[in-house]
């Protein structure tokens, strides 16, 4: 179904125009071969960042497109309604410039054009195999020795793990506490750096996710990012607009399951009629049609909230909260739809559904979500 959309500019019109068009042409055919052969589309980002698509919401100067992010998070929205690991793709290479972006010295900025190009990948090196949701306690560490920082450690679930460029590790610099946190910022080749087999997941094969292990990395001090001390502000920082871009994709894949559920009830006989003529099923398509609507409307809520410079840590966590329990939901009532024409991979709506649930834990567990919106309830 076609989404009625009110953009801010011609230019947005033109660029959301753009990564439909390549979302057809690119995406589209491609999904369902990459993701069973578990083959990354490396070639689909360098076209999307040769295309402009992966600099969206940052500076021209730096190679960007100084674009609002109420225009790049529906140009997400675009690329998962077609292909989910290639949106979050675009979502985590997006999020791992914005250290360098946001808090980086001139020099390190340099690097951006690069980056933002799509010829260098990144990943996010965050979470650890002891603890993801309280990344205050992580145990990585860096320790200052002359001109360089040594990295020992071992980071899990990073995605890109293994094709990765650049990697932001947040390490541990100083005493117990988000105080002791820095962001190191390293390049794939430097020796030390061992990412390790792809995990086998549930869904988005194409998406690499893997841990790496950090022996004794020597990483030049001048890739310390803002600073000693800094790394958790950045990593919380980020995690809002990484937030954002989630809860787009959420919305993308969940308009992707309806779209195709529609299809199929329209198509679909039985007793004698098109089986969306029964109110029983009209009805759960509409409550979706309904909640989708409203996701969308949530999340560029919030994005305008971040483009006015307003506070938005705490709506972004409902945005995610509510857009991926959205796709969740929409997903695995898609399948049933379809009944036993779902449960297999003639249709997309299986792999919808595996790929809906990473939504709800990545970027922060949905339960992690309810934990920040509940505390900003309870303060007042």
């Amino acid at each position: 179904m076609t989404v009625d959309r009110i953009l801010p500019t011609d230019e947005a019109h033109d660029l959301l125009d753009l990564a439909t068009e390549l979302a057809d042409r690119e995406l589209a055919p491609r999904a369902a071969g990459f993701e069973e052969r578990a083959e990354f589309p490396r070639e689909v980002l360098r076209t999307l960042g040769r295309a402009g698509l992966l600099g969206l919401p940052y500076a021209e100067e730096h190679g960007g497109a100084a674009q609002p992010y109420e225009v790049y998070v529906q140009v997400l929205e675009i690329l998962a309604s077609r292909w989910l690991a290639v949106a979050e793709a675009v979502s985590v290479h997006t999020l791992s410039c914005y250290p360098v972006a946001q808090f980086g010295t001139d020099e390190q900025r340099k690097l951006l054009p690069d980056m933002i190009g799509g010829e260098l990948l990144g990943a996010y090196c965050l979470s650890e195999p002891q603890g993801g949701s309280d990344a205050a306690a992580l145990t990585t560490k860096a320790v200052r020795d002359g001109d360089a920082y040594v990295v020992s450690g071992t980071k899990a679930w990073i995605t890109h793990a293994r094709v990765a460029d650049f990697y932001n590790i947040f390490c541990r610099t100083g005493g117990p506490g988000p105080k002791g946190i820095s962001c190191l910022l390293a390049d794939r080749n430097t020796p030390g750096i061992h990412p390790q087999a792809a995990e086998r997941t549930m869904g988005l094969h194409a998406s690499p996710v893997a841990q790496i292990a950090f022996d004794e990395a020597r990483v030049p001090a001048e890739r310390l990012i803002g600073g000693e001390g800094m790394g958790f502000t950045i990593a919380m920082s980020a995690l809002d607009s990484g937030r954002l871009g989630i809860a787009a994709c959420a919305v993308g894949l969940a308009q992707a399951a309806l779209d195709y559920a529609i299809g199929y009830a329209r198509e679909r006989q039985q007793f004698g009629r098109a089986i969306i003529d029964f109110q029983g099923l009209g009805f759960t398509l509409a409550d979706h049609a309904t909640q989708i609507s409203a996701a969308r409307a949530l999340l560029l809520a919030v994005a305008r909230l971040r483009d006015a410079g307003r506070p938005y840590s705490v709506e972004a966590a409902k945005a995610k909260l509510f857009a991926t329990d959205v796709a969740m939901r929409v997903t695995t009532d898609a399948v049933q739809v379809l009944g036993g024409a779902g449960y297999v991979t003639d249709h997309p709506v299986e792999r919808y559904m595996r790929e809906a649930k990473v939504l709800q834990i990545v970027e922060g567990t949905n339960q992690i979500q309810r934990l920040v919106i509940s505390r900003a309830l309870a303060k007042g």
